[in-house]
C-alpha cells in the first residue's frame, strides 16, 4: 500500500518518466468469481539490462510512446478495492451482494460473475480497437493515458476487458479494478482509481418474453448482415434494453443511497454505447454524476462472436460513490496507511452506516510557478503528471491561475498555483521550498519551459 509519506525525498523527472533501472514484480491472478484476498505484489529496482520494464512478470520493451512513471508503476498491484475493510472495497462488495441477490440465473444462481483480478496491464487494441474508438480519437492521446509502449498500456478504463469477456461466452458480468489515467489535480481526481464495469446480453426471447402480443417482436432491422456487423438494432428491442438498464441501475443507486433518492439521466457520447447516458443523483442538495451507460454497439457485440444479441454496459467510479456514501473529501485519503483513516471502515458488516470523522486539518502551504511555454506542443497533463512525481501527494492542488499571450512576441505564459497539504502532519515551509523549487528545475529540464520564477 503506498503511503502518504511522512518524509519527502526530491526525485528527479525524465520525460521517458521511467528510467530502464526500474523493475516490477507482482503476480495477476484470474477468477470467475471473486473473492477478498489481496494480490501481493513487489516492487524492487535492479541494474540496468535493457529499455524494458518488468511488470507483473512481463517485459515490456520502452519506445517513444513509453510515458509510465516510477510513481504511477508503484500503485499498479495495490489493489485497495480488494483488500478487507478498505472503503473501495465496501462499496464493491456492496455492489456485488445486491446484484447477487435480484439476478438469479434459471438455477437459482447468481446471473452476474465477478472478476476482480485482470491484469491492469492491456494491450492498445483492447483499450481503443474493441471498443471501436476510432484511431484519431482524442481519447487516445499520450497525454491523457499512460502507454508502457505503443501495444501496451495501463488501462484507462475496465471497458477493455469487455470484447473478452463476452468472447468467452459470458452474458452477465461486473468487472472490477484500478484504471489509470492522466488528469488534472484536486481533491476528487487521481492518476489511479478504480472502474467497476458491468455488462448483460439478452436474445430475442429473454428481452421479449415479458411482452404480451410479442409475436413479430425482434432483434434486428431487416438488412444485411456482414462478417463485422450486425443489422441495425429494432427501436422496440433499444428501448427494452434502455428502459432495463436504467431500471437495474435505479435500484442500485436506491439500495445503496436510500429511498428517496433523486436520480435524472443526461444524455452523452461513448463511441461502444448507442444510446449513452451519464446517471446523476441530487446527495445532499447537488447533483453528481456517477456512472456512464448505454446500450452496446452491435458491431461491437457481434465481433465479439455474441451474433444474434443484444445488451447494456455501464462503468462507474468506485471512488465517487465512496466519496458521497461515506463523506470522504480527499480522493488521496484512500491510498493512506493512516490507521485513523482505516480504522474508520471496519464494521460487523458491509452495509453498516459509516460517516467518515475528518482527521486534523493541517494547514496547507501555497506557492506559484510561472513560465513561458515552449514553442512546441505543450501540455498541462505532462505538467500535472511532473508535479505528481516530484511531489507525489504532499500535493493537493494545481490550478492554472492565469493565461497571457505577450503582444509583440505571441509568447505564452501560464501561472499554476500549487497547492501543498499533507493529510497526516504539518507540512515546514523548508520542505515545500525544496519540492516546488525541484519542480521549477524539472519543468525547465523537462518540458523545455523558459521559468520566469
Amino acid at each position: 500500500m503506498a503511503m502518504l509519506w511522512k518524509f519527502m525525498r526530491v526525485a528527479k523527472y525524465s520525460k521517458t518518466a521511467l528510467s530502464p533501472k526500474v523493475k516490477v514484480r507482482g503476480f495477476p491472478t484470474h477468477s470467475r468469481h471473486s473473492s477478498s484476498k489481496s494480490v501481493p505484489s513487489d516492487f524492487a529496482a535492479s541494474a540496468p539490462c535493457s529499455n524494458t520494464v518488468e511488470l507483473l512478470g512481463k517485459s515490456y520493451p520502452q519506445d517513444d510512446y513509453s510515458n509510465v512513471t516510477e510513481k504511477i508503476l508503484s500503485k499498479v498491484g495495490k489493489n485497495l478495492h480488494n483488500r478487507k475493510h478498505h472503503p473501495l472495497w465496501l462499496i464493491k462488495e456492496q455492489v456485488k451482494e445486491h446484484f447477487y441477490k435480484h439476478y438469479l440465473g434459471r438455477r437459482g444462481t447468481p446471473l452476474f460473475s465477478v472478476y476482480d483480478r485482470l491484469s491492469p496491464v492491456v494491450t492498445v487494441q483492447q483499450n481503443f480497437d474493441s471498443l471501436l474508438i476510432p484511431q484519431n480519437h482524442a481519447s487516445r492521446r499520450k497525454e491523457d493515458n499512460y502507454y508502457l509502449n505503443r501495444d501496451h498500456m495501463l488501462r484507462a478504463h475496465t471497458s477493455a476487458h469487455q470484447w473478452d469477456l463476452i468472447h468467452s461466452g459470458l452474458d452477465a458480468f461486473l468487472a472490477v479494478g484500478d484504471v489509470y489515467r492522466r488528469d488534472t489535480i484536486d481533491n476528487t481526481h487521481y492518476p489511479v482509481f478504480h472502474q467497476m464495469e458491468g455488462v448483460r446480453l439478452f436474445s430475442c426471447h429473454e428481452l421479449f418474453s415479458s411482452i404480451k402480443d410479442r409475436e413479430g417482436l425482434q432483434l434486428f432491422e431487416q438488412g444485411h448482415r456482414t462478417a463485422h456487423k450486425q443489422e441495425c438494432h429494432t427501436m422496440e428491442a433499444v428501448r427494452l434494453v434502455e428502459f432495463n438498464l436504467k431500471q437495474v441501475l435505479t435500484k442500485l443507486m436506491t439500495h445503496i443511497f436510500g429511498d428517496g433518492l433523486q436520480v435524472r439521466w443526461v444524455d452523452c457520447y461513448f463511441p461502444f454505447t448507442h444510446p449513452s447516458f451519464e446517471m446523476e443523483i441530487n446527495f445532499q442538495g447537488e447533483w453528481m454524476e456517477v456512472l456512464g451507460c448505454g446500450v452496446m454497439e452491435q458491431q461491437l457485440v457481434n465481433s465479439a462472436g455474441a451474433e444474434d444479441k443484444i445488451g447494456w454496459a455501464f462503468g462507474l467510479g468506485l471512488e465517487r460513490l465512496a466519496m458521497i456514501l461515506y463523506n470522504i473529501p480527499d480522493i488521496r485519503l484512500f491510498w493512506s496507511e493512516d490507521e485513523r483513516f482505516l480504522k474508520q471502515f471496519i464494521g460487523p458488516h458491509i452495509w453498516q452506516k459509516i460517516k467518515f470523522q475528518p482527521l486534523s486539518r493541517y494547514p496547507p502551504l501555497i506557492n506559484d510557478i510561472s513560465f513561458w511555454l515552449p514553442s512546441e506542443t505543450y501540455s498541462q497533463n505532462d505538467f500535472y503528471d511532473l508535479v505528481r512525481t516530484i511531489g507525489g501527494d504532499l500535493v493537493e492542488k494545481v490550478v492554472l491561475l492565469d493565461e497571457f499571450a505577450h503582444p509583440k512576441t505571441k509568447k505564452v505564459s501560464h501561472c499554476y498555483r500549487i497547492v501543498y497539504r499533507h493529510p497526516e502532519r504539518t507540512l515546514t515551509q523548508d520542505e515545500v521550498h525544496h519540492i516546488h523549487q525541484a519542480i521549477e528545475e524539472s519543468a525547465v529540464r523537462e518540458l523545455g519551459v523558459e521559468g520566469r520564477f
